[in-house]
C-alpha cells in the first residue's frame, strides 16, 4: 500500500469514528442517561448514515426532533433504549437538507412514495437473486432475504407502507443477516489480509481509542468489504436518498 493510500484509508476510519462517536453522544445526551451502550443493530444503523451520506448535521437533529415529540406526549410507558427510534426523523432530516429547504412550519410529506419504494426493494432483490451463485454456504439467508424484500414490494405497491421507522428496524435486521451470509464465505487469507490493511492503518490511532472503538471500527470496515467484494446491496432506505 502507497503511503497516500494508506493516509487515505486512515482518514476514511478516523472520519468513522467521529461520525460514530458524535451521534452516540448525542443520543445518550438527549436521552437523559449517562451510561448507555448502543445495540450492534445501533451501530449498523449508524453506519447506513454513513455510508448513504447521511450529513451529521442530519443526523443529530433527526435525534433531536425524536426526542422532542417524545417528550412532548402525554403518556411515555418506555424509555427510548435504541437509535431506530429516531430513524425517521433522521430519514425526513436528510431529505430536507438534500433538498435546501428546512420545511419548518408545515407538515412533512413522507420520504418516499409507494412507486419508489416497490422499485427499491425489487431492485434490491433482483441484485442479490444474481448473487446467489457465490454462495456455497449461506445461501438459505441470502433467499429469505429477497423473500422478505419481495413481502415488502408488495406492501409499498398496496400502500400499506406508512411506518418508515418501522420498516428501517425491520430492513437493518435484515442486512445483519445479509452481512452474516457474507462473511461465511470469506477465506482465512482474505481476512488475515483485511486485518494487516487495518492494522497498518490504525497503528497511529490506537493510543486515542478504546479497544472497544478499534474493534466497531475494524467489524464496521470488515463487513463493508466484504459487502462490496461480493457486490451486495445495502438494503436501508438512506441509499435511496
Amino acid at each position: 500500500m502507497t503511503p497516500a493510500l494508506r493516509a487515505a484509508v486512515a482518514a476514511l476510519f478516523v472520519s468513522y469514528f467521529n461520525y460514530f462517536t458524535e451521534i452516540e453522544d448525542h443520543f445518550r445526551r438527549a436521552r437523559g442517561s449517562g451510561l448507555f451502550l448502543l445495540s450492534p443493530l445501533d451501530w449498523a444503523l449508524i453506519e447506513t448514515w454513513k455510508e448513504a451520506g447521511v450529513p451529521l448535521e442530519a443526523a443529530l437533529k433527526g435525534i433531536d426532533r425524536a426526542f422532542e415529540k417524545w417528550h412532548a406526549r402525554k403518556r411515555r410507558f418506555r424509555q427510548v433504549n435504541s437509535v431506530a427510534y429516531c430513524a425517521q426523523e433522521v430519514l425526513e432530516a436528510a431529505r430536507q437538507m438534500a433538498e435546501g429547504s428546512p420545511q419548518q412550519g408545515r407538515k412533512a410529506e413522507p420520504a418516499f412514495d409507494a412507486a419508489e419504494l416497490a422499485e427499491y426493494f425489487g431492485r434490491n432483490a433482483d441484485a442479490l437473486r444474481e448473487s446467489l451463485p457465490l454462495f456455497a454456504d449461506g445461501r438459505r439467508a441470502i433467499e429469505q432475504t429477497i423473500a422478505s424484500l419481495e413481502e415488502l414490494r408488495a406492501a409499498a405497491l398496496a400502500g400499506e407502507l406508512h411506518d418508515f421507522e418501522a420498516v428501517e428496524q425491520r430492513l437493518t435486521v435484515m442486512e445483519e443477516r445479509l452481512i452474516g451470509a457474507a462473511m461465511q464465505s470469506v477465506t482465512e487469507d482474505e481476512l488475515l489480509a483485511c486485518r494487516r490493511e487495518m492494522d497498518r492503518c490504525l497503528a497511529v490511532y490506537r493510543g486515542k481509542m478504546t479497544a472497544e472503538q478499534i474493534a466497531v471500527l475494524e467489524k464496521q470496515y470488515m463487513q463493508r468489504r466484504r459487502l462490496e467484494d461480493l457486490k451486495l446491496p445495502r438494503l436501508s432506505l438512506f441509499y435511496m436518498l
